[in-house]
């Protein structure tokens, strides 16, 4: 059965959100010469130091924000989230959902001059498959290389996810070559060199990335969308500039030392706003959430959870955490995007209701025990609506005390159930369910429940969007009665660009390609 539609939904924060349908035609991206015009520079105030620039080991945003503009995968995500060829030519789905073969795009090279074959691509993938948790999504699959240029994914069971899968940017199936893949050891890679539109150069630790022009890129013939269409590279080099300084990023954007400045702090975002020359630029694309601790400690009883979610006004958290309505949206849904859209749960957010708070708590047994909020100044968001949280429990009856620390010690406390109770978390939107780490026994939280764990593989092995979204509704609305954590909203990540910038745009993230700095 041949592909002509797949319509995938997804979430990211990156990164991303998506859920995917297929119908009976084929999906193809024709691509053309890109020997594009202009040039320069341009320099990106970065505010953070990648641990890699190896895709498929990290789900870091710096990794992420400066890898998207070197590697690429079979499948990407255009603006409505859905999943499009990049480097496959098409994708074919067979009649009983469990084989999609990819007709792989001829001339494409890497940037070593090497032209990439199907051995290139099973390798990268095989190696995302053992290294990255989105690939998980998946189930048991395998990846066979047919001639040069055609690449099966086998399938146990059919899932509409597939290709969402596959075109995540967190942690995604970029493609290397199998020269590159065979000699990574367990740190990474040690070349990075994909087929994106530019090449690596140099990366001087705490100082800067270079990239510069791919000459050779060869762009799909399509508009640019999202993270799929046309790209150009339009200037000759890029700068990533690591600015690990706030106010040092927000200055060198005013004076146009850097012509992109990224993730400022909202607190800035009025000022900025009203800066001759500079653009503000926000992207909702991330979410806040309130983490409980349910290896040990009160919160592993279900009727403390929902004390504390009784009890949050969330317009007063989220107005403390980012200052302006112009950077938050009240929101429940933890796959924020339209098409995962559902009402399950929503009766259960920002109820405000302290009086059914003061209830629960007596329920519970609470006997004025100290309650751990564990929160950095790192990122005065989180530090603003730690303090607000904890003013609104303490009027319902609890005794709470914010342990705050740098971000560096929060990530490894966190990681330890015996250091804390509750604590903030911010992540980037998911392509799929199966990437939210709040539902995951793994991850900090801990969250340990046979009925989640169910659902949410069902939804991953979903046949058809229609019973993919009825098993997500039913996972939603249990969620909030569970309470892993609580969401409290959504967020924009806020960028700023001098005047002199044209055609930069975000998508979960900065997108360089198509973008220019005028002299």
């Amino acid at each position: 059965m041949k592909v002509n539609q797949i319509g995938i939904l997804i979430t990211i924060i990156a990164f991303v959100l998506a859920m995917a349908g297929c119908s009976d035609s084929k999906v193809s991206n024709q691509q053309i010469g890109s020997e594009s015009k202009g040039g320069g520079e341009i320099r990106v105030a970065f505010n953070a130091q990648p641990p890699t620039l190896d895709p498929h080991i990290t789900t870091a945003a710096a990794t992420i924000y400066a890898g998207r503009h070197i590697f690429e995968s079979l499948m990407t995500l255009n603006s409505k989230y859905q999943p499009v060829p990049m480097l496959a030519e098409s994708v074919e789905k067979s009649e009983d959902g469990k084989t999609y073969t990819f007709h792989l795009r001829k001339g494409v090279k890497f940037h070593n001059g090497k032209e990439m074959t199907a051995e290139d691509v099973v390798a990268s993938i095989n190696r995302w498959k053992e290294k990255s948790g989105t690939a998980k999504t998946l189930g048991e699959a395998s990846f066979v290389a047919k001639g040069n240029d055609t690449v099966l994914l086998q399938l146990e069971a059919p899932s509409a996810l597939a290709l969402t899968v596959l075109a995540s940017p967190v942690q995604s199936a970029v493609i290397m070559p199998k020269e590159v893949i065979d000699s990574a050891s367990e740190t990474g890679v040690s070349e990075f060199i994909g087929t994106g539109p530019f090449q690596f150069v140099e990366w001087k630790k705490d100082q800067y990335i270079h990239l510069n022009k791919y000459k050779e890129y060869k762009a799909v013939d399509a508009p640019a969308d999202g993270l799929s269409g046309k790209k150009e590279a339009l200037v000759n080099d890029i700068y990533f500039d690591i600015v690990t300084s706030a106010s040092t990023r927000e200055a060198g954007i005013q004076t146009g030392q850097y012509d992109i400045a990224l993730a400022l702090p909202h607190d800035s975002y009025e000022r900025l706003k009203g800066t001759p020359n500079v653009e503000a630029i926000t992207e909702f694309s991330a979410g806040i959430y309130l983490n409980f601790n349910k290896k040990q400690g009160m919160f592993t009883d279900n009727k403390m959870r929902k004390v504390v979610n009784a009890a949050l006004d969330m317009d007063k958290i989220l107005l403390a955490a980012f200052t302006s309505k112009d950077l938050y949206k009240l929101n429940y849904q933890y796959m924020p995007q339209e098409n995962w859209a559902t009402v399950a749960g929503k009766q259960e957010y920002n109820q405000r209701d302290l009086e059914k708070a003061k209830r629960l708590l007596q329920e519970a047994g609470y006997n004025g025990q100290e309650i751990r909020f564990l929160t950095t100044q790192d990122y005065p968001y989180q530090y603003n609506a730690a303090v607000v949280i904890k003013e609104q429990l303490e009027q319902v009856g609890m005794k709470v005390k914010l342990d705050v620390v740098d971000f560096a010690s929060l990530a490894t406390k966190r990681d330890d159930p015996t250091k804390w109770d509750i604590t903030g978390v911010a992540n980037l939107d998911r392509a799929t369910p199966g990437e939210l780490l709040l539902l995951h026994p793994q991850s900090a939280g801990w969250t340990e429940d046979p009925k989640i764990a169910a659902l949410l593989q069902a939804v991953n092995e979903a046949g058809s969007q229609d019973e993919m979204n009825k098993l997500w509704a039913e996972l939603h609305g249990y969620i909030w009665d569970y309470l892993p954590s609580v969401k409290i909203g959504n967020f924009a990540l806020f960028d700023a660009t001098t005047d002199k910038v044209q055609g930069y745009k975000t998508f979960a993230g900065p997108v360089l390609w198509n973008t220019k700095v005028s002299k």
